[in-house]
């Protein structure tokens, strides 16, 4: 009966050895029998899914509130553009800014908020005009450019003036000198002509003279 006990027991303590080392095996290498591992290599995470995460927009960022998904704000103020919404915020205030873009239709919002921000920066840079002064501006510099622009026509008017004056003195000029040419040339003619008949004449009374000293001559001998 001892040897039986003996026997048992030493039996047992062999069993658990031999579990002893089945569970160290298994804890060298828990993945083998781990349900979690087995679960996760027959259903693979996707890390990317889990891992996306809403950026609020510059505005709601600044108000420091949560970002609904249909917030008015977030397609014109987004958070690479802190400056803008502050600017904006500055001045007309965010609840301002809100019920206006709730007012105009979705076409017409984005034009909004960029005329909303130019004038924020004009009143900043003018806290008494803001956009007026602006305007003032630009409409002087349109005058004063105006009114060289009417100065050079005037310029422009005078020269072609003066051009067209200068070309009438020069052609009657032309004209005089050839009306004198011709006149001197008319007067020219003439007179070589009495030239010629004077000549002539001349020549005619010599032959004369010569005849009647001929025709003298047999009353003398």
């Amino acid at each position: 009966m001892v040897y039986c006990e003996t026997t048992t027991t030493t039996t047992a303590a062999t069993v658990t050895t031999a579990v002893a080392v089945a569970i160290t095996k298994v804890e060298g290498c828990p993945a083998a029998l781990s349900p979690t591992s087995s679960s996760a290599l027959s259903h693979p995470s996707t890390p990317a899914a889990a891992a996306v995460i809403l950026t609020p927009c510059a505005a709601c960022k600044i108000l420091r509130r949560r970002c609904a998904e249909k917030c008015v704000l977030a397609p014109y103020f987004p958070p690479t553009e802190p400056l803008k919404f502050t600017i904006a915020h500055r001045v007309f205030g965010a609840s301002n800014i809100i019920k206006l873009l709730q007012e105009l239709p979705e076409s017409q919002r984005a034009d909004a908020v960029n005329s909303m921000v130019y004038e924020a920066n004009a009143r900043l840079r003018d806290p008494i005009y803001g956009c007026a002064g602006a305007i003032c501006h630009l409409q002087k510099q349109i005058n004063d450019l105006q009114a060289e622009l009417a100065k050079a026509q005037a310029e422009v008017m005078n020269m072609q003036c003066q051009n067209a004056s200068l070309c009438d003195i020069i052609c009657k000029q032309m004209g005089t000198l050839q009306s004198h040419n011709g006149v001197e040339e008319n007067n020219m003619v003439p007179q070589s002509g009495a030239m010629q008949f004077n000549h002539q004449n001349s020549s005619t009374y010599l032959d004369q003279d010569a005849n009647m000293g001929l025709s003298w001559e047999p009353l003398w001998t």
